[in-house]
């Protein structure tokens, strides 16, 4: 039988908001698909104003500040503005923290904590442990999941609280470019900055009302034996690993040659492999063509291929949208691109003076950190007397696959692209690492690369699969940031044993390209 999903626990963000109800049901995707144009599985909440903050300010209006959205990058630029002394309000109709607290990095993160551990009794045994069989309890995991997002929720509200920035409960629109609706009450301010973030994208096709996506994932019910990941980007990457991990059969699908386009091409290739070894079943240039539900209640996928897949669960992760839609950005007279993303300047300024916008819901970086320095940046500039923008740089980030990516810089076509042909040295390294030569695990090769220019000797990308990665690649990305050459890596005394140390012993280069 298919694996239902339950909305979460009750979540405590702050004490301005009505206390919601604490049980917990059961429902099935098909009835509840309009769902995935608003926040999911959140109760809608009223709007909640308790406060008597009528009065203009010198400006004439209402707040300093009016911030859409209390996500990561919202919260960061509400909470900082306040500190600065601005008189600031923040809306939000959902638990806060936005996607990457309640249905996006965090309880990922989690999930892919637990789908090593049945590895991991595994490999005990090598190294002299006899581990009883291990059983899952998988409503356990998601009713610890809920209560550890639940702690963030509060901490959030807690935050905006003592900085003083007025919480309002409820969903807002823009009436015109200064005024902020929520509920059936209006708003003025005399900067509002948009940070409501996005959401998954699923495209319509036949069958497509049967599918779930990653928000979905994280509150099923039942751990399904067999799964189709939809999909070529990290979320489906990572999907497709935590669920192979917690022992379900995992097929994932993808419309082009190799997942994660954007990605060094090295990394692509190695994690391929990686995967497959493990068990995991790629199945490239694979598009699904419909999907039928069975009598049993179990799922048919069809592709493109006319190969069919049954399976207990389809999980599409096929990009994301902004929530753009119903915000009123026509009233403010503020411009979107493609797909709704709002489009900014060097200083996250829409077309409209006094509108900003920063995190998933703009044209730029899609990623939470990103989103916490716009946020903070802005907050700087505009009220604390620091003028600074975001450099988009060398941005260090993770994939939290098996093994995990962790990645910085530029990939070696891009830096071919830039500094010619032959304008870049490239170093790397495969191995298996020290852990597994006694478990014999296979699938968890360790791969790394450096990418230096040539006429400069810095190291402008480095790219790696290991278990560690995303540890590693975070001070990577400062040492990168600083501007260090391969000279200052290879003068790097090695810690050992580490399967770090290669990124500082690496010595042979590549073959140029023919």
């Amino acid at each position: 039988m298919p694996s239902a999903f339950v909305s979460p626990i009750a979540l405590r963000t702050t004490r301005l908001f009505t206390t919601l109800s604490s049980s917990v049901r059961s429902t099935s995707f098909a009835a509840n698909r309009t769902r995935r144009v608003s926040y999911p599985f959140f109760t809608m909440a009223t709007t909640t104003d308790q406060s008597t903050q009528r009065e203009t300010l010198p400006h004439g209006f209402q707040y300093d500040l009016f911030v859409i959205g209390a996500g990561s990058g919202g919260v960061r630029a509400s909470r900082i503005a306040a500190t600065h002394g601005a008189k600031v309000a923040v809306a939000e109709y959902a638990p806060l923290g936005g996607t990457c607290v309640n249905v996006g990095c965090v309880p990922k993160k989690l999930f892919v904590y637990g789908s090593h551990y049945g590895h991991d009794f595994h490999d005990a045994q090598a190294y002299g442990w006899d581990v009883p069989k291990a059983s899952l309890d998988w409503p356990r995991l998601i009713r610890n999941k809920n209560a550890e997002i639940e702690r963030l929720n509060g901490i959030y509200g807690r935050l905006l609280d003592r900085a003083g920035v007025h919480l309002i409960q409820g969903k807002a629109k823009f009436v015109d470019s200064h005024t902020v609706q929520v509920g059936d009450k209006q708003y003025t301010a005399d900067k509002i900055l948009v940070a409501v973030g996005g959401r998954p994208f699923v495209p319509e096709f036949e069958g497509s009302e049967h599918v779930i996506t990653s928000n979905e994932a994280f509150y099923l019910e039942k751990l399904p034996k067999r799964v189709v990941v939809v999909g070529g980007g990290y979320i489906a990457v990572e999907f497709a690993c935590i669920f192979h991990g917690y022992g379900t059969e995992v097929v994932q699908l993808y419309r082009r040659d190799l997942f994660l386009r954007g990605f060094d091409d090295d990394v692509r290739k190695h994690l391929a492999e990686q995967m497959q070894i493990t068990g995991v079943d790629l199945r490239f240039n694979s598009v699904v063509k419909k999907i039928t539900k069975l009598d049993d209640g179990c799922f048919e996928v069809t592709t493109n291929k006319d190969e069919t897949i049954q399976t207990d669960l389809v999980m599409y992760a096929t990009g994301r949208h902004p929530y753009t839609a119903d915000l009123g950005l026509k009233e403010a007279g503020v411009t979107t691109g493609q797909n709704g993303k709002i489009l900014v300047d060097d200083w996250n300024k829409t077309n409209v003076n006094h509108i900003y916008a920063v995190g998933d819901v703009t044209d730029r970086v899609c990623l939470t950190p990103v989103a916490i320095a716009e946020g903070h940046a802005f907050a700087d500039t505009h009220y604390g007397n620091k003028k600074r923008n975001v450099n988009y740089q060398d941005i260090p980030t993770a994939v939290f696959s098996t093994p995990s990516i962790g990645t910085c810089g530029l990939t070696e076509t891009q830096a071919r692209e830039k500094y010619g042909k032959y304008g870049v040295d490239i170093y790397k390294t495969s191995f298996r690492p020290m852990k597994h030569t006694l478990t014999k695990r296979e699938g968890e090769k360790v791969f790394m690369k450096l990418i230096v220019e040539k006429s400069t000797d810095k190291v402008v990308g480095c790219h790696m699969l290991d278990a560690a990665a995303g540890e590693v690649i975070q001070l990577v990305g400062v040492a990168m940031k600083a501007g260090a050459t391969k000279a200052d890596f290879d003068s790097t005394m090695p810690v050992h044993p580490v399967s770090a140390e290669e990124m500082v012993t690496l010595r042979t280069k590549e073959p140029n390209p023919q």
